[in-house]
């Protein structure tokens, strides 16, 4: 028999969406009937499969509120509950990356008086008694200097900028993990319906086959404290040659064994944390997702549009929304010093860019001058937050327009003999450059590339190259990393494109051994 309970994403101090049907779900025994009671109203539901939801017409945003929930004799009620909008900030590090860490966060954790609140979704991968014992610890946090310091950065920022337009409380929920795939984040179900797709789960069932449940824990814990003592090792080390090389630090203490042995508990495992944590607060009603993630599946570069474009369909089917917001982040520059340039973020923001443009109600952030050389953790979140909130603004509140929240993306292309004109949306005519122009190159049917002359021409950007008389084919920033100087009239970068995807000189293999190092 169930005990009766509400779901722990509901708190003091949470934020129930405004202007939507609400729904209170939780856990109880089958046949029950269970009463929420708000603003002098009382809605009620029968549980069913142990689990309840009830709905409660929308309600406009406010503050000071107090809703009771009740299942016979038990009772549970909740304090200083706010309506105003809320948002699932989803991802891996970077929108894991703590507000205490990102350049300028102890100012904004000093000085700031947001009215922005965060839920973070419990972080344990494994749903044993520890799990229900830490989610039911967990809570609605309203900020403060010392309570803010482990939310999301690019959340929080977000959320800020958004309160500070729309003037209601805006409340964050954040579920993201550092290092995860795409498909960490999906149902196991989702992804066998993919004969690509399914590779992620065919890999764990290989890694896994022939081991018990308690020899895959137990590998596990192993790997842990090795890499508990692998990583006091490291950090001696980089106190006294913070410069040295991965593999030279490799060479003194031995392999970083990270993300550890596939198996049962390992948070990186194709749909763990799906079941450990998003399905945790679902469906708490949003008004939308915001998502930064791409850098774990750029081993398989050319499958990320499809798993990205099936992951937004999943959990919009999750909470019932079709139309349900999804504004995400595209890559920004990156590249570990000791590593080629593999050109495979490139194929991931090609990706990101193609879902924004064929999935309806996606925002893309275009964040690519806010990368840093050798470290895929860019300390410099503010671009990132702002920019999410400008597409926000626009594709969600009607505040922006598309040309005000977007930077130049690519549209089109004439070639007049031996000059390519690039055309683009959202330039207004208008662009700006910061430092020289660099970064396009062209090409010829053989459809080999180089470096191209650059002229901006009232609202085109033409290209030549002595070595190109017909040209057929262009791209810009077509690297991993690179300098960025081009920008739109509003400061937002021209974002990186190719104009043919049938560019065979750019192919990588569909899967690439490459060390990534992106866990906080």
């Amino acid at each position: 028999m169930a005990e009766f309970r509400v779901a722990a994403v509901f708190s003091d101090n949470c934020v129930l969406q405004r202007d939507k049907n609400v729904t209170i779900f939780g856990e109880g025994e089958d046949g029950k009937c269970v009463t929420v009671s708000i603003l002098g109203k009382t809605y009620t539901g029968v549980v069913k499969g142990e689990r309840f939801e009830v709905e409660i017409p929308p309600m406009k945003a406010q503050t000071g509120l107090t809703f009771t929930v009740s299942c016979g004799d038990a009772e549970k009620t909740f304090y200083n509950v706010a309506v105003g909008e809320v948002w699932l900030a989803g991802g891996q590090s970077n929108m894991e990356f703590e507000l205490h860490n990102m350049k300028g966060g102890m100012e904004h954790l000093k000085n700031d008086h947001p009215n922005v609140r965060f839920y973070y979704t419990n972080k344990i991968a494994n749903m044993d008694e520890k799990f229900f014992a830490a989610e039911r610890n967990s809570g609605w946090g309203e900020f403060s200097e010392q309570g803010a310091q482990a939310w999301s950065a690019v959340g929080y920022l977000f959320a800020k900028k958004l309160s500070e337009d729309l003037g209601v409380t805006v409340g964050v929920i954040g579920c993201n993990w550092g290092g995860t795939s795409c498909s960490a984040w999906m149902s196991r179900k989702s992804l066998e319906e993919d004969a690509e797709l399914k590779s992620y789960v065919d890999e764990y069932d290989a890694a896994i086959e022939g081991k018990s449940e308690q020899e895959q824990i137990k590998e596990y814990a192993d790997y842990e404290e090795y890499d508990r003592k692998w990583n006091e090792e490291a950090n001696k080390i980089y106190a006294t040659e913070p410069n040295i090389a991965w593999d030279e630090l490799q060479k003194k203490i031995g392999p970083n064994k990270w993300p550890g042995p596939m198996c049962c508990v390992n948070p990186f495992r194709p749909a763990g944390l799906y079941k450990c944590m998003l399905q945790r607060v679902m469906p708490y009603t949003l008004r939308g997702f915001i998502y930064y993630q791409g850098e774990s599946d750029d081993h398989k570069p050319n499958m990320y549009f499809k798993l990205f474009s099936k992951l937004i369909q999943h959990w919009r089917d999750d909470w019932r929304d079709d139309e349900l917001p999804f504004l995400f982040v595209q890559l920004p520059m990156h590249k570990y010093a000791a590593d080629p340039d593999y050109k495979h973020w490139c194929l991931i923001r090609e990706a990101q860019d193609r879902v924004y443009r064929t999935v309806k109600n996606t925002g893309m952030a275009v964040i690519i001058d806010a990368g840093e050389f050798n470290e895929i953790h860019p300390k410099d979140k503010e671009p990132v937050g702002y920019r999410l909130a400008l597409q926000a603004l626009d594709h969600v509140y009607g505040r922006l327009s598309e040309d005000e929240a977007n930077g130049p993306i690519y549209d089109h292309y004439i070639v007049n003999g031996d000059k390519m004109e690039i055309y683009f949306k959202h330039s207004a005519g208008a662009f700006k450059l910061k430092g020289g122009m660099s970064g396009f190159e062209i090409a010829g049917s053989d459809k080999q590339y180089v470096n191209a002359s650059a002229a901006i021409c009232k609202d085109a950007i033409v290209l030549t190259s002595p070595e190109v008389d017909k040209p057929v084919y262009a791209r810009y920033l077509w690297t991993n990393y690179g300098e960025v100087t081009l920008y739109g009239a509003n400061d937002i970068p021209v974002a990186p494109f190719r104009t043919s995807r049938d560019d065979t000189a750019t192919e990588v293999k569909s899967e690439v051994k490459i060390q990534q190092v992106m866990e906080l």
